[in-house]
């Protein structure tokens, strides 16, 4: 018998075991897929938007790889720990938080500021008219948040600080309930829950993040996830990038897509929802981090985070590096 008869009896006899080794009716390419974890939040539109329409599913099949979605209230335990390879888009003050506690993230996205989307409010019938007015009363926020920040920043230009006030830190769904049933003075809250109590009750919005913070949203992904399947974090980008187009173009069928997602809402909240914010996803440029650099001070002055930080020294991926295909 010859070498290379022998040779090609071993390679028949070698791709028989894998074939026994697979179940039935499973193909070679689903075997080998690799599971990419991605968090979402009740805030990520676009991201429900893509695990809804099943884009990634699509989009990733190609590479290898099959999303994984996990829903958190709270997203910087997870981000801190690792918990998932490409986490939700946050507010522009988390990072901070992630950042302090040396979580090793890298920036792949950021969608463009909607400041109109988070607020400072209390009921319409309220006596409280000023932020100074906020001195003595419970106000409830998301510890870490973007509103963390608006509450602190606020107050801060209003002469107080957190001594000042009584602040309440519950999670947005737990503010919700705390605010419609009069158990908070204030609350500071982000869309789409600000959205939602607006809906509920007569309010009054005593300050929005106009002149305090842009909102920028922010998309962050592990180090070692980006650096080792950067073909990945180009094709979620790009698909975030279209399907923050798809809201603009098509608002109806976002609202329409978007509304029993968010807990069988009104077409028309998700519509106020989807005109406030930008859903403008962009590069993330260093040059334009300066507004992290503020929020970090002011944060480190209410004695938020344990040490001074450059906000603008981050990991940054670029779009241009690798493109999807």
């Amino acid at each position: 018998m010859t070498d290379d008869l022998l040779s090609r009896r071993r390679l028949l006899r070698a791709g028989a075991a894998v074939a026994a080794a697979l179940p039935l009716g499973m193909p070679a390419l689903h075997a080998a897929e690799r599971v990419v974890r991605l968090s979402y939040q009740r805030s990520s539109t676009l991201l429900t938007i893509l695990k809804t329409k099943g884009t990634l599913d699509e989009r990733l099949k190609p590479l290898g790889f099959a999303p994984s979605w996990h829903l958190f209230t709270s997203v910087i335990e997870p981000m801190n720990a690792g918990a998932v390879d490409l986490h939700a888009d946050v507010a522009d003050a988390v990072p901070i938080f992630t950042q302090a506690a040396d979580a090793p993230l890298t920036f792949y996205a950021r969608e463009v500021g909607a400041p109109s989307a988070e607020a400072i409010i209390v009921p319409a019938d309220s006596p409280i008219r000023t932020i100074a007015d906020l001195k003595g009363r419970t106000v409830g926020v998301s510890r870490g948040s973007g509103c963390h920040f608006i509450l602190a920043a606020a107050l801060k230009n209003a002469g107080l600080g957190f001594s000042d006030i009584k602040p309440a830190y519950l999670q947005a769904p737990e503010g919700l309930a705390a605010f419609g049933q009069g158990s908070l003075d204030a609350w500071v809250i982000w869309d789409p829950f600000l959205a939602i109590a607006q809906s509920k009750r007569p309010v009054r919005v005593l300050a929005d993040a106009t002149g305090l913070s842009s909102y920028h949203r922010y998309y962050l992904a592990n180090d070692s996830f980006v650096a080792e399947n950067p073909k990945v974090v180009a094709t979620v980008y790009d698909a975030l990038v279209e399907a923050g187009r798809w809201v603009k173009a098509e608002p109806e069928a976002a609202a329409a897509l978007l509304a029993p997602i968010w807990g069988d809402l009104s077409p028309d909240v998700v519509a106020t929802v989807n005109r406030r914010r930008t859903y403008a996803v962009t590069p993330v440029l260093r040059a334009e981090l300066g507004e992290q650099q503020d929020i970090a001070d002011t944060f480190l002055e209410a004695k938020l985070i344990p040490r001074k930080l450059d906000a603008t020294s981050v990991r940054i991926w670029q779009p241009s590096v690798e493109r999807a295909g």
